[in-house]
C-alpha cells in the first residue's frame, strides 16, 4: 500500500508552494503600513520645525514701526505683528517663542521692525529696547523775549499759547528771585535752550514748565555775592543779562558790557541803551524811528536813570554770570567798531567815546548800512 503523506493533504489542483506564494503578500502589507506609521510622526516633526524655524528665511525687508502696548501676551504680540505685515501666523510664533523662551522677555513700547520677517529675527528684535518716545523739538536761542519765541513754539506744533502759559507756571514763583509783587510774568525766566516734548504731551505749558526748572537748576551755578555787595537783586542781574544778551554779538565783551552797565548805574547816568527801545515798541529788525526813540515809555533808557523794570528777553548761563560779576574796567560807553564784525570800541572817557562815535558815522556813510560788516566799502 503506498504511504499518506505526513501533513495535510493539500486540496486537488493546490501546492504548497501555491499556499505559501498566496499568504506572503499580506505579510509585507503589514510592514508597509507599520513604516507609513512610524514616518508620519518624523515628517510631521519635520514640517513643524521647518514651519517653526523657517531655515533660509531672511530679515526682512522695508521698515515698520510697531507699539507693543504695556501687559500684552505672546499671543497679542502675534496678533499685533501679522497685521502688521512683519510675521506669518501668530500660532506659529507664540509656539516659537515658547520653545526658545524668549517669550517672557519681550518688551512693550515702539520698535521698529521688518516685513516678513522669520519669528526667530523679529523674537531677536522685540528683546532689544524700544525706540525712544515720538518727541517734538524747540529750539529756542538766547535773549528771545516772550513774543520772539511765541512764533517759534507756535512753528514747533506745540499745542496752547505761548505767552498765556508763560504769564505764570504751576510752582515757580519769580519773588524768590527777587521779582517785585508790582510785576508779573516770567520775562527773564524761561531759559533758554534745546527742549524736547514726547508728543503726546507737546504743550506750551508744557514747555515753560520745563523752561522754568531749567532756570532753577542753572541759576544756582551763578555767584551773586559781587552783586550783593552792589546792592543789586537777583532780579536786577536778570535784567542787565538780558541787555547784555541783546547788545552783545562776541562772547568776550558780555563781561566789558556788564562793566558799563554797572558803571553808569554807580553813577547815576541813563544807560542809553537802545534794546529797551526796541523792546517795548516791539521793533526789533527794522531801524528804529525818531517817533519810536521819542516814545515815552518804562523801557526808555535814553532818558530814564536806572534799569528798566523788567527783563526784555531769556538771557543765557554766561550773560547771567557776566552781569553778576562784570569785568573790573572803568569804561562808561561803548559803540559798534567799524569793520569789527560786531565787536565794540568802549570808552572810559566821554572823549574817547566821541572820537569812537566818529569813526563809526564815517564808516556808517561809506558802507550806506550797517558798518560793522567787515566786508564794508572801506573796510578792505
Amino acid at each position: 500500500m503506498p504511504l499518506k503523506p505526513a501533513g495535510p493533504v493539500p486540496r486537488a489542483g493546490v501546492t504548497p508552494a501555491t499556499v505559501q506564494a498566496r499568504t506572503a503578500p499580506a505579510r509585507r502589507g503589514v510592514s508597509r503600513i507599520a513604516a507609513v506609521l512610524v514616518l508620519v510622526p518624523i515628517v510631521l516633526a519635520l514640517v513643524g520645525a521647518y514651519l517653526l524655524f523657517q531655515p533660509g528665511k531672511g530679515g526682512g525687508d522695508g521698515t515698520v514701526q510697531v507699539k507693543i502696548p504695556e501687559g500684552s501676551s505672546v499671543g497679542d504680540i502675534g496678533t499685533l505683528l501679522q497685521e502688521k505685515g512683519v510675521i506669518a501666523n501668530p500660532v506659529a510664533f507664540t509656539i516659537r517663542a515658547r520653545i526658545s523662551g524668549a517669550g517672557a522677555n519681550l518688551k512693550a513700547g515702539t520698535l521698529k521692525l521688518k516685513k516678513d520677517m522669520s519669528y526667530g529675527a523679529a523674537l531677536t528684535a522685540l528683546q532689544q529696547d524700544p525706540l525712544p518716545p515720538s518727541v517734538v523739538s524747540v529750539g529756542l536761542p538766547e535773549g528771545l523775549s516772550r513774543r520772539e519765541a511765541s512764533p517759534v513754539v507756535k512753528k514747533a506744533g506745540l499745542k496752547g499759547s505761548y505767552l498765556s502759559a508763560s504769564a505764570k507756571s504751576p510752582g515757580f514763583d519769580p519773588q524768590d528771585y527777587g521779582q517785585p509783587r508790582s510785576r508779573s510774568g516770567l520775562e527773564g525766566f524761561l531759559f533758554p535752550a534745546t527742549y524736547e516734548l514726547p508728543k503726546g504731551g507737546a504743550t506750551a505749558k508744557a514747555l515753560v514748565a520745563k523752561q522754568v526748572d531749567a532756570f532753577a537748576e542753572n541759576i544756582r551755578q551763578v555767584d551773586f555775592d559781587r552783586a550783593k555787595r552792589a546792592k543789586l537783586s537777583r532780579y536786577d542781574v536778570l535784567i542787565i543779562a538780558s541787555m547784555i544778551e541783546r547788545e552783545v554779538r562776541v562772547p568776550s565783551e558780555r563781561k566789558l558790557v556788564a562793566a558799563v552797565i554797572w558803571n553808569r548805574l554807580k553813577d547815576g547816568t541813563a544807560l542809553g541803551i537802545d534794546a529797551t527801545t526796541r523792546y517795548a515798541v516791539r521793533n526789533w529788525s527794522r531801524p528804529l524811528t525818531q517817533s519810536e526813540i521819542d516814545r515815552d515809555t518804562p523801557y526808555d533808557t535814553r532818558r530814564k536813570v536806572g534799569l528798566p523794570p523788567t527783563p526784555i528777553g531769556s538771557p543765557g548761563l554766561a550773560a547771567i554770570k557776566a552781569a553778576a560779576d562784570p569785568a573790573k574796567v572803568s569804561y562808561r560807553w561803548y559803540v559798534v567798531r567799524p569793520c569789527g564784525g560786531g565787536r565794540h570800541s568802549f570808552a572810559s572817557t566821554s572823549a574817547k567815546f566821541d572820537q569812537d562815535v566818529a569813526a563809526y558815522v564815517a564808516a556808517q556813510r561809506r558802507a550806506k548800512g550797517d558798518p560793522s560788516d567787515p566786508d564794508a566799502p572801506g573796510c578792505k
